[in-house]
């Protein structure tokens, strides 16, 4: 997702009521795909979604093996567990970006998938600035200073890796900031 567009939200409960009652909270503010389970929740899978909501206790296809599945098919979008399943060692080698526990209000459930378009958003960033750094490091280790000088092409580049860099740092605060209230907040109940 870039720019204004609104992120797309996957939602996977077994529960219609509560997959429906996530959605309404998250609709306002997002696309959001609803499944009922596993199965059904791979088969709405695509390149286009953002973030899942994904419940480990499903009949059909449990949410572990959902999760796994994503991971395998290298779909980039992020992953919360949101689940009456309390963590535990099991949870260890699982690649989701967010574990929450029921019952989580709709507040928590915007939050959470805010939180993780943030982080994806800080990801490609920070992809970005490493490619033009090092395209900035190369050029810098063939060309004379003179040469470097004369290009436009180098200013050009040297002015994205700035606005990177700070683009980088102000959303580094940002983030610290929201995981430590997340954090807090967690560790209060």
């Amino acid at each position: 997702m870039t720019g204004p567009e609104r992120a797309v939200v996957l939602i996977v409960d077994d529960e219609p009521a509560v997959a429906d009652s996530y959605a309404a909270h998250v609709r306002d503010t997002h696309d959001v795909r609803t499944a009922y389970g596993g199965e059904q929740a791979l088969s709405k899978l695509d390149d286009d979604v953002d973030v899942v909501l994904l419940d480990r206790r499903m009949p059909d296809l449990v949410g572990d093996e959902v999760l796994e599945t994503v991971r395998e098919r290298g779909v980039d979008c992020r992953v919360a567990m949101v689940t009456a399943v309390d963590a535990d060692f099991d949870i260890v080698d699982m690649e989701f970006d967010d574990y929450v526990v029921k019952p989580v209000t709709g507040e928590e459930l915007l939050d959470t998938v805010d939180r993780l378009l943030r982080c994806a958003q800080y990801e490609r960033r920070l992809r970005e600035y490493y490619r033009v750094t090092r395209t900035y490091v190369a050029l810098r280790s063939t060309k004379d200073a003179a040469e470097l000088a004369d290009s436009d092409e180098f200013r050009r580049l040297e002015d994205r890796r700035a606005e990177l860099r700070a683009s980088l740092s102000t959303a580094a605060e940002s983030l610290a900031d929201d995981d430590f209230e997340a954090l807090f907040r967690d560790l209060e109940q």
